[in-house]
């Protein structure tokens, strides 16, 4: 089993974040997005992951270090392949093309999920789904009696499925999806000037391949700060801090959890949480915190925060606000 990411795009729904830091490595509840969500699919794929690709753009050799760290902790491989320019979902997959062999998950990261299922890897295809309250704004897929999809369907104004595609799929053969996604390059096929996935899908099932829903207990998205706080704060009510707090330096301080600590923090005269994540080696003194990620090497004094998302490498000093502050800043 093979786990392939695209993970190119620049994230610039998540700025100022994303202007040092690509969106897969943000953190959520202490861990990098991207992280979360290759864990998070290891466990419910019913079979060893022997390689995890990475489709990135230019993010630099720090980056493509720490991408290939978070595979040898799955115990696999860890690849890099690049997609220099964003030609659109189908063109960022087969830019892995050496890795479309065998059985395939194909996962975008700026999303996180809960699941309980296990991957039947006997199905041709398995696409995961949410179901959603107002499916306008998504993709959807539509099934048949027999649970298999019939049709997808791009934000459709008119009701066909409430069922959302929240951008995992699996593939048992791999080289049968590489196929349709270089017709696809090779014919010129495609949408707004990109080339993309459900075309590649369509295909696949008119020629015989059966896809189902794998139906997901939660879909996170990661893409905005409101989203990524919300998303840190629900990681954090399901996911115990099964890390040792190293270092921690407190005094006068409550933490009120759930909370994720990093290592080497300090915390004087303060009130922590809950849903707060404070990176390594922060210090916060006089102030409240709450609901809030707050990134690493940051100092934090006489504040009142609340639904925040604060960098790396940050100064602020302030009063009572919501705030979405990006490294190396310096305020108050």
């Amino acid at each position: 089993m093979k786990i392939i990411v695209p993970m190119a795009g620049r994230g610039s729904r998540l700025r100022p974040h994303t202007l040092t830091v690509p969106k897969p490595l943000i953190p959520i509840a202490g861990k990098p997005i991207v992280r979360r969500l290759v864990e998070d699919i290891t466990r419910v794929c019913g079979q060893k992951v022997d390689e995890i690709a990475f489709i990135i753009g230019d993010f630099g050799a720090v980056v493509e270090a720490e991408l290939l760290e978070i595979a040898k902790s799955l115990n696999a491989k860890g690849a890099i392949y690049h997609q220099d320019e964003a030609l659109g979902t189908a063109h960022a997959i087969l830019c892995a093309k050496e890795a479309l062999v065998g059985p395939v998950v194909v996962a975008f990261a700026d999303t996180l999920f809960r699941a309980d299922f296990t991957l039947d890897t006997e199905k041709d295809g398995i696409i995961w789904v949410q179901k959603v309250e107002d499916p306008r704004a998504y993709g959807v897929v539509k099934m048949n009696e027999n649970n298999v999809i019939t049709d997808f369907v791009e934000k459709p104004q008119e009701f066909v499925s409430d069922l959302a595609i929240i951008g995992i799929y699996f593939f048992k053969d791999g080289l049968k999806l590489s196929a349709e996604l270089q017709y696809l390059i090779d014919k010129n096929i495609t949408e707004n000037g990109e080339f993309q996935l459900t075309n590649a899908l369509e295909n696949m099932k008119q020629k015989g391949a059966k896809f189902y829903p794998g139906k997901v207990d939660e879909w996170l998205d990661c893409g905005n700060p409101i989203a990524a706080v919300h998303a840190n704060k629900r990681v954090l009510e399901y996911t115990a801090n099964d890390e040792a707090r190293k270092d921690l330096s407190i005094e006068n301080t409550q933490i009120l959890e759930p909370c994720f600590i990093g290592a080497n923090v300090q915390l004087k005269n303060c009130t922590i949480g809950p849903y707060v994540a404070v990176g390594n080696n922060t210090c916060i003194i006089n102030s409240t915190i709450k609901n809030t990620i707050i990134q690493k090497n940051t100092t934090i004094i006489d504040a009142d925060l609340e639904d925040s998302m604060i960098g790396n490498n940050v100064e602020y000093r302030g009063g009572k606000k919501r705030v979405s502050i990006g490294d190396y800043s310096k305020i108050g």
